[in-house]
């Protein structure tokens, strides 16, 4: 394949990796530790919830007609609590003294809270009336038996382990999660415990790319740094994938290599990957800034090279590697999620490439998400990057007043 490839779209970019992605087949995860894993069996109740009528209130259970002329005294006929109900049937003019959570006893239609009741030692008068279904969550209200509660291909979230817990999934059916490992190349590069020589920069890229990918649930190597010297990088990739002899099943299924992609005399990531067997789909994409993010793959492995400096670099892995991420967990949205909020200044794209623009966001008092682009110094300020919470997305050759609704993709 020719080194210099065309320029193409991001939408492009994105369907090439999407074609060349593959899928990995399904595993047993214990559900206190499958958070941020992708769901490969639907979540299905297996019983009514709540699972008989239910009291939403500390008070007592009550037939709503016979409170109609409030205030009126009730014989207190029991007692009902979580995990021990009264299983008797109600009669009129009685009341069963009730826990929040506690079974609603047969017969009774509403609760009264405790509040608005005054209690004797054997009645209790209800000082106010009640409606039918009042303080009452009624049986299967929350969700029916047999019902999906969650779906194959969803991620799982914090938010999510108690409603899988709830139907007896003790063990939940994932997807494997891809093997990733991150190469640093430069030889300007030193470790983050070194202190840098003269020209020397601390090795940044590796650990925020390890933070991304754990981001996405997965724990990915750090490799040695490779210096500015094309035998070395040719031998550290071949090392990292067990490549010498193609073999077909990888030590890692991603490798993500941070550097040298430009067309400098010591960047040297693509004549490497060239030169090594390495089929390049793309080495250059209209996105600002990351032109020159190159995806590559060599016998089972996908590759991304991305640039060297940091903010193109978390950039493309938002929009490139993740997506590689979460399709080989077969995810439902492979895709951050996107927005649209009024940009808080004028803002004007690139001529040739969509622009992303690190941004703020923030919502006034007329409810209104505002984007504000950060003060930022080009790509290699990860200073300014860091307090980025969404992207704002100019198309090429745009530009967008002060309070013009812009698209926006949320970090």
């Amino acid at each position: 394949m020719s080194a210099f490839l065309n320029m193409i779209p991001i939408s492009e970019a994105i369907e090439i990796i999407k074609r060349e992605t593959p899928r990995l087949g399904p595993e047993t995860a214990d559900l206190v530790e499958s958070v941020g894993r992708v769901l490969a069996e639907n979540i299905v109740a297996d019983t009514d919830l709540p699972p008989f009528d239910r009291s939403q209130m500390d008070g007592f259970a009550v037939i709503a007609a016979d409170t109609a002329n409030a205030p009126v005294e009730l014989e207190i006929a029991g007692e009902s609590s979580a995990g021990s109900g009264w299983h008797k049937e109600l009669n009129c003019g009685q009341s069963v003294r009730i826990m929040t959570g506690a079974p609603v006893p047969k017969g009774a239609d509403a609760v009264q809270k405790v509040e608005l009741t005054s209690e004797q030692p054997e009645t209790v008068t209800i000082l106010e009336s009640v409606k039918q279904g009042q303080f009452i969550v009624p049986k299967g209200f929350e969700i029916r038996s047999g019902k999906t509660v969650f779906s194959k291909g969803d991620r799982i979230t914090a938010n999510m382990i108690a409603s899988i817990a709830a139907f007896g999934n003790g063990m939940v059916k994932v997807y494997e999660r891809p093997r990733i490992a991150i190469l640093p190349t430069g030889s300007e590069i030193v470790e983050i415990g070194e202190t840098p020589g003269t020209d020397q920069i601390r090795d940044s890229n590796s650990v925020m790319l390890k933070a991304l990918c754990e981001k996405c649930g997965i724990r990915a190597e750090l490799l040695p740094i490779a210096g500015d010297d094309l035998q070395a990088l040719k031998t550290a990739i071949l090392d990292s994938l067990n490549s010498k002899s193609q073999i077909s099943s990888p030590k890692f299924q991603i490798l993500i290599i941070t550097g040298g992609v430009s067309v400098g005399k010591y960047d040297f990531t693509k004549t490497a990957l060239q030169e090594i067997g390495a089929e390049i789909y793309f080495d250059k994409v209209q996105l600002k800034p990351g032109k020159p993010a190159v995806f590559a793959k060599l016998a089972n492995t996908l590759i991304f090279a991305l640039p060297g400096n940091p903010v193109s670099s978390a950039v493309t892995f938002y929009l490139f590697v993740r997506i590689a991420i979460m399709q080989m967990q077969s995810a439902a949205n492979t895709s951050l999620k996107h927005g649209f909020a009024a940009a808080a200044s004028a803002i004007k794209g690139a001529k040739e490439r969509d622009t992303y623009l690190p941004a703020t966001l923030e919502t006034d008092s007329e409810a209104t998400l505002t984007a504000t682009p950060l003060k930022w110094h080009g790509s290699s300020d990860f200073i300014g990057f860091a307090r980025a919470e969404a992207l704002i997305v100019v198309p090429k050759g745009k530009k967008s007043d002060e309070g013009e609704i812009v698209r926006i993709v949320y970090l």
